[in-house]
């Protein structure tokens, strides 16, 4: 049944992945970390937590992939934690996150490939659970459920329970493009996926993944595992966040929309775009209220304009008026403090006289 999807999958204008010689002497897993200019300490949390459930080099590939880095930390900490079971990858010039990635998946060994960011962990269990996916179904991707941490891993919160017990999803490609659902460290994909669907579309900065996930799911099941078992963080310095300053990230889920709306059906198209507009809008205004705080007003109304271009519903309308109750609030609150503190250091003037 696999290798009839494999055979009947789209031939979208991605980068191609190379084929692997079907061979038993290839590793279950590759373990693949991009990095770029990572923190140590994030690293080394990351490869403990890949080595920790280390099966054996017959078994597992565990491999950094450095994007020309400025400076040498990626394989210094490879050197310090690895011990020589992780292997470390140079790029010659910087490729991009997306390119990386593809990078990462031609390098892999494996059956099946685990992306696995610098900053990103996962917890004991990860890949035995998962492989009993991989061994009871055709799935061409299994993934978990996920906890978002902060910078100091305390966790946040948690990713939606899509059903009460391991197996196959039913409808996922619709869920799947409606929302973004998947968290990268939570899912694996057959590399004989990747070689058949192609590799990460380079010109997307934000969403690659979301994209990827949607054109999987348009031609292969997906296997969901109930069980939290990796960990996706978040912190200031993350591509993430330094993208949402410009609303680069509303943009492209625009773009990204129109573009895998055609990965369904033409009766399903417009409802299932109409809907991830909706939900994208919304995540947009919830971080404008995040960045109103964070990085300022002008970067959150970029965020604002952006909501509205995807959708203006009555709801996002809404919100937006939230939104200024929040702003006008913050704006007195700092006047407030402003005449106070004048108010103090007048004082402190008088009496000093």
């Amino acid at each position: 049944m696999l290798s009839k999807r494999l055979a009947s999958a789209s031939s979208l204008k991605a980068p191609t992945i190379r084929t692997l010689p079907a061979d038993d002497s290839r590793p279950f897993w590759s373990v693949m970390i991009p990095t770029y200019n990572p923190r140590a300490d994030y690293l080394e949390e990351t490869l403990r937590s890949v080595i920790n459930q280390d099966p054996g080099p017959e078994q597992m590939q565990i491999e950094v992939i450095d994007d020309h880095s400025t400076y040498g930390l990626a394989a210094q900490t490879v050197a310090r934690v690895g011990g020589g079971r992780v292997t470390f990858h140079a790029e010659s010039q910087n490729r991009g996150l997306a390119n990386t990635w593809n990078r990462c998946a031609e390098r892999a060994r494996g059956h099946w490939v685990h992306l696995l960011h610098q900053d990103d962990f996962v917890l004991p269990g990860f890949y035995d659970r998962l492989r009993k996916g991989a061994e009871q179904s055709d799935a061409g991707a299994l993934f978990c459920r996920c906890a978002t941490v902060n910078s100091n891993g305390h966790w946040i919160a948690i990713s939606e329970l899509q059903r009460e017990s391991a197996g196959l999803l039913n409808d996922w490609h619709a869920r799947i493009t409606v929302e973004q659902l998947i968290r990268c460290p939570a899912i694996v994909v057959r590399r004989a996926v990747y070689e058949r669907v192609g590799g990460f579309l380079p010109h997307l900065r934000f969403v690659p993944d979301w994209e990827m996930w949607q054109r999987i799911a348009s031609q292969f099941p997906v296997w969901f595992e109930p069980s939290i078992l990796a960990c996706y963080r978040v912190h200031s310095d993350s591509a993430t966040s330094r993208v949402r300053v410009d609303a680069a990230d509303v943009r492209e889920v625009r773009e990204m929309i129109e573009l895998t709306a055609t990965y369904h059906s033409p009766a399903r198209r417009r409802t299932l775009a109409s809907k991830a507009r909706s939900w994208y809008a919304k995540v947009a205004l919830f971080n404008a209220r995040e960045m109103v705080v964070e990085a300022g007003f002008r970067s959150a109304w970029k965020q604002i304009l952006g909501a509205l271009r995807l959708c203006h519903s009555p709801r996002v309308i809404w919100q937006i008026c939230s939104f200024f109750v929040l702003w006008f609030r913050i704006i007195a609150s700092r006047f407030k403090r402003r005449i106070k503190s004048d108010s103090n250091a007048s004082g402190q003037a008088d009496s000093s006289a």
